[in-house]
């Protein structure tokens, strides 16, 4: 099979899969552009509460395909930032699943999502200092806002790989895993995701992406007041069963994605 990103829709989750077993699932340029489309598809999906990203078979991703990055600045940039604005600005919740190496642009777009579980024995690290590339200033400060400044300063300055226990311990990664528990895991939190208000998710996307205008605001307001996920909310828990909630994001302009940095993103990406 050629190198592609295979995806699937099921029980409301969106599996999305890095495949290229051949080069430890590199991404080329048809990868790194195929995904912003896709995202977007997935994205309108009412059926899709949730997505997850992986790797085939026991690697995530070893990153970009060397022999596609370019020599510039704006060449090494074109592919993997859009990719990951589109993956960090999808507006339900993403869950990366890692095993094996996630390394280069594979730990890039694992950043971009809002969870990251683990199995353990997996190496994360971003590599541009072995390259001689200049990592993008929205992608610096997307790792450093996860792991912190000292963290994020010893991945980028060495290029060396972590292992899963330091990961947890520096908040790369939400859980590890032991081997053959991943899978199970991922599927019984994404459960969790899926029982859970949309629209709090969604608020929470779109909060935590940046600065919140009054006007958004005022939506999300409007939408709590009539969405009536509160008001089901309050009586489930007083009548002691499971919530149904029910809101659903619009279909059109008044529901926007929780898009992080795209100045950043459009600027580094021309």
């Amino acid at each position: 099979m050629e190198p592609c990103l295979q995806h699937a829709v099921a029980d409301g989750i969106a599996t999305v899969v890095i495949h290229n077993p051949r080069k430890r699932n590199a991404l080329t340029p048809g990868m790194w552009h195929g995904l912003p489309p896709l995202l977007e598809r997935l994205a309108a999906d009412p059926a899709v509460r949730a997505l997850v990203l992986t790797g085939a078979g026991d690697t995530f991703s070893a990153g970009a395909d060397i022999g596609s990055l370019g020599t510039t600045y704006e060449e090494t940039t074109a592919l993997a930032l859009p990719a990951e604005e589109a993956l960090a600005g999808f507006p339900k919740p993403t869950l990366a699943a890692v095993r094996g190496s996630c390394v280069g642009g594979g730990c890039q777009l694992a950043a971009a999502c809002d969870l990251r579980f683990a199995e353990q024995g997996s190496r994360f690290g971003i590599t541009a200092a072995r390259l001689g590339v200049v990592y993008a200033p929205s992608s610096t400060r997307r790792l450093m806002d996860l792991v912190g400044p000292a963290t994020a300063k010893y991945l980028l300055l060495s290029g060396e790989l972590i292992g899963t226990e330091r990961a947890l311990r520096t908040g790369l990664v939400d859980e590890v895993l032991p081997p053959g528990g991943l899978d199970e895991r991922v599927a019984e939190f994404t459960r969790v995701l899926l029982s859970r208000s949309a629209l709090s998710q969604a608020a929470v996307k779109e909060f935590t992406a940046g600065p919140v205008d009054p006007a958004r605001l005022e939506y999300w307001r409007d939408q709590l007041s009539v969405s009536g996920e509160l008001g089901e909310g309050v009586t489930a828990f007083l009548e002691r069963r499971a919530p149904r909630f029910g809101w659903m994001p619009p279909a059109r302009s008044d529901h926007r994605p929780a898009v992080a940095d795209p100045q950043g993103a459009a600027e580094y990406s021309r």
